[in-house]
């Protein structure tokens, strides 16, 4: 199984910079869509980006101010959040997809890592 884990969370203030890395285990990681998702207290899971090999995806809330990329020789892809918003403070969370079709829906997703606290302060 893939096996995704997060790193890199934390408390900034509003207008800073926060950057999440995803470390993967398992196989075929280049063939994976990668993506990053939030969910916020009381919330539903939500879009934030989504890589294919070169090809990226925004939600238009994070368009302009996060990018996505991806090392295949790592087995890592990094979300960089830049112009932070107290309404971007979610636990975010990394995950793949078995082919490289983009998709922002939550449920064609395979696998998930645990999650990272992000935290903007007003």
């Amino acid at each position: 199984q893939v096996q995704l884990v997060e790193s890199g969370g934390g408390l900034v203030q509003a207008g800073g910079s926060l950057s999440l890395t995803c470390a993967a285990s398992g196989h075929t990681f280049s063939r994976y869509l990668m993506g990053w998702f939030r969910q916020a207290p009381g919330k539903k899971r939500e879009f934030v980006a989504s890589i294919a090999w070169t090809s990226t995806y925004f939600a238009e809330s994070v368009k302009g101010r996060f990018t996505i990329s991806r090392d295949n020789a790592k087995d890592t892809v990094v979300l960089q959040m830049n112009s932070l918003k107290p309404g971007d403070t979610a636990v975010y969370y990394c995950t793949a997809r078995l082919e490289l079709v983009p998709t922002t829906e939550v449920d064609e997703y395979n696998y998930w890592g645990q999650g990272t606290q992000v935290t903007v302060s007003s």
